[in-house]
């Protein structure tokens, strides 16, 4: 049995969330495991991002997203709407105080709260979101391939609006 671990960087783009099509990234490092039968798995470490299996769709918007991921998050928004006051308004209680004072204690605190503004925290939403799709998404790796149908893709989405910023996604790869 052989395991096989690689790490992608993605970039999301803040204000609306960030959907990305991460399936040439899991098929080419399917191909470098050299592995031929066994699992894929594709992880989130962020607890605003999911992974997801969805079918590809060739209508986009201006920006490339796809009419199935804006359907996705219309339908995530009818549960659970974008956070735009501080709590408790709006029905949310998170961020609370001390979560507040904890990150203005860090030492790159300016990174999550630029000017000091609390209102850069406010992504409860985004926790939520990605709680219910959840951060990991596990595929067949069958015959050195991903083992979906030709409109199986893999994506990587970013809920939280407040900033872009750099992300990481990881491939894990096990079988013979």
């Amino acid at each position: 049995m052989a395991v096989y671990k690689e790490t992608i960087k993605l970039k999301s783009h803040g204000t609306t969330p960030t959907f990305i099509n991460i399936t040439p990234q899991v098929k080419e490092a399917i191909t470098n495991s050299n592995i031929q039968n066994g699992i894929v798995t594709i992880i989130s470490p962020h607890t605003t991002c999911s992974v997801f299996f969805e079918e590809f769709v060739h209508d986009t918007i201006e920006d490339g997203t796809e009419f199935l991921q804006i359907d996705l998050d219309k339908a995530l928004q009818k549960i659970i709407p974008n956070q735009t006051e501080m709590p408790p308004a709006g029905g949310y209680m998170y961020p609370g105080e001390a979560h507040f004072l904890d990150v203005e204690s860090w030492p790159n605190a300016a990174d999550y709260l630029p000017g000091g503004d609390r209102t850069a925290l406010l992504n409860c939403d985004a926790h939520l979101k990605s709680t219910i799709l959840g951060s990991s998404a596990t595929l067949e790796v069958d015959e050195g391939k991903l083992g979906v149908g030709s409109t199986g893709y893999v994506y990587f989405v970013d809920f939280d609006r407040t900033r872009e910023r750099e992300r990481k996604c990881k491939i894990i790869i096990i079988g013979e």
